[in-house]
């Protein structure tokens, strides 16, 4: 019988998080549970804590702490978490996953996704989209036929995401503010590492084999 699956997912930006938690969101028919989205869900639903985010949102300020971990404690009590969730972006920092456990929520595994940051750089700087149609390519691992042009023409862009300065810049906040989390959940016997593969299936291997430990 599959175990209940209660998991937090590391990993800097460009580890390939969100990906790995669909993947074990559809093998173990658990919630994958994304900040920014269950935010954005609240201030939809005009729930309690959705109009408290939204006072910061409207005037582009980032959500506090106390109002994020309220939103997680009402997504988290919803029916479908009973069995297990995946948070990916949540916690972020050592304060946050303190709260999670005043919040009394049992947290099962941690998997951190480990990439060095100059492939995360390689992968996320040699992204390029069309505006047009939609159309994504990589100039390495997916070039576009046309070269520095969409198929259907138009020029290709590289999102403001994955402007190389951005991309140092997250990557120096989560070395500094999310990366000390692996030490904390190493101190309570949680913390396992994956080391990230050029192949996204043999990554996906090494989370399910790290699930299975």
């Amino acid at each position: 019988m599959m175990r209940d699956v209660k998991l937090i997912l590391l990993g800097a930006p460009g580890a390939g998080k969100g990906t790995q938690a669909e993947i074990i969101s559809k093998n173990y028919a658990i919630p994958a549970i994304s900040t920014g989205a269950i935010i954005r869900a609240a201030i939809k639903n005009g729930t309690e804590m959705g109009k408290a985010a939204r006072e910061y949102t409207d005037r582009g300020a980032l959500v506090p702490d106390s109002v994020v971990i309220g939103i997680i404690k009402e997504r988290l009590a919803e029916p479908d978490c009973a069995g297990g969730f995946i948070l990916d972006g949540f916690p972020r920092t050592v304060p946050q996953a303190q709260a999670l456990d005043e919040m009394g929520v049992e947290i099962t595994d941690v998997i951190s996704i480990e990439v060095p940051d100059e492939s995360i750089l390689e992968r996320m700087g040699g992204r390029r989209v069309c505006k047009a149609c939609g159309a994504t390519y990589h100039v390495k691992y997916n070039p576009s036929p046309l070269g520095d042009r969409c198929a259907c023409g138009e020029a290709l862009t590289i999102r403001a995401d994955d402007d190389p300065e951005v991309v140092k810049s997250r990557l120096v906040t989560y070395h500094e503010q999310t990366e000390p989390l692996k030490e904390y959940y190493s101190a309570k016997g949680k913390l396992k590492i994956v080391i990230g593969q050029e192949k996204l299936e043999d990554t996906t291997a090494l989370v399910s084999a790290a699930l299975d430990a």
